[in-house]
C-alpha cells in the first residue's frame, strides 16, 4: 500500500488518486501550526476522495475523545497519531470508536530501538498498523523531515510487531526500492520526497514513486527479494 502525505487541494488529490496512491495523509493539529491547508479545506478535499482511495487525519492530538471528535469531524476513519499518545488513550480509542483504524508512529532516534519495541509490545492491542518515520534532532521534528533513518531498526520493528508496518521518512523514487527490500513493510509513506520546488506533489516523481514501490512490493510477494 502507497500513501503520500501533505495533500494541498482537490487538484492534487485526484493526481495523486489516478497515478495510483492508495492513502492521502492530511497533517492537521500539529505543534508547528504549519498546515497545508485549513481544516475547512481538509473537509473538501477528503469528501472529494472516492473509494478505494481514502484520506487519512495525521495528527498530534493525544486525547481519545478529541481525537475522535476530529476525525468524524473531517469525516475520516483512518488515523495517524504522531504525539505521545498514552497507552490508555489509545485501548480508550478503540473503545469509544472500535471500527476508526488507528495508525500509531514509531519514531526513530538513536539508539532508541529497545523503547520502540517496548511501545510495540504494550499498545499493540490499540492500533491497527505502526509507522516508522524520522526524527530531526536539530529541530525536534518527528515526521515530515525529509530524512531516513536506520532501515535496519524498521525492520527489526516489522518482524516483531504484530501488526503491519508503514516505512516513512524521506523515501522518494530513487530509494524506495532499496527500502522496501531492506525494511519488508506493509506499506511506504511519502511526503517532501514527492514535491517540487514550488511544495507542490510533482506528477513525475509521483509517478516513478508508484511504480517503483508497486515493483517492490510485487517482488517481495514473489519471494524473489534476497533477505
Amino acid at each position: 500500500m502507497i500513501q503520500a502525505a501533505g495533500i494541498i487541494d482537490r487538484a492534487e488529490a485526484a493526481m495523486l488518486c489516478e497515478a495510483g496512491v492508495d492513502w492521502l495523509g492530511f497533517p492537521l493539529r500539529l505543534p508547528s501550526k504549519r498546515e497545508d491547508l485549513t481544516e475547512a479545506e481538509a473537509i473538501d478535499v477528503i469528501a472529494s476522495i472516492r473509494s478505494p482511495h481514502k484520506g487519512v487525519v495525521i495528527t498530534y492530538l493525544t486525547e481519545a475523545e478529541e481525537i475522535r471528535a476530529f476525525c468524524a469531524e473531517l469525516g475520516v476513519r483512518t488515523v495517524q497519531l504522531h504525539g505521545d499518545v498514552p497507552a490508555a488513550q489509545l485501548r480508550t480509542l478503540k473503545q469509544i470508536d472500535p471500527e476508526l483504524y488507528v495508525l500509531k508512529s514509531l519514531v526513530v532516534e538513536k539508539d532508541n530501538t529497545a523503547s520502540l519495541a517496548r511501545t510495540v509490545e504494550e499498545v499493540a492491542d490499540w492500533v491497527d498498523m505502526f509507522i516508522t518515520d524520522s526524527f530531526n534532532p536539530a529541530t525536534g521534528a518527528k515526521g515530515a523531515t525529509g530524512m531516513v533513518h536506520d532501515w535496519r531498526v524498521s525492520a527489526k520493528l516489522a518482524r516483531l510487531s504484530p501488526r503491519p508496518l508503514m516505512l516513512a521518512g524521506g523515501l522518494n523514487a530513487d530509494n524506495v526500492i532499496d527500502a522496501i527490500e531492506q525494511v519488508r513493510p506493509a506499506a511506504v509513506d511519502a511526503h517532501t520526497g514527492l514535491e517540487g520546488p514550488d511544495g507542490r506533489k510533482d506528477p513525475e516523481k509521483v509517478r516513478l514513486f508508484v511504480e517503483r514501490s508497486k515493483l517492490a512490493f510485487a517482488r517481495l510477494a514473489l519471494g524473489v527479494v534476497a533477505r
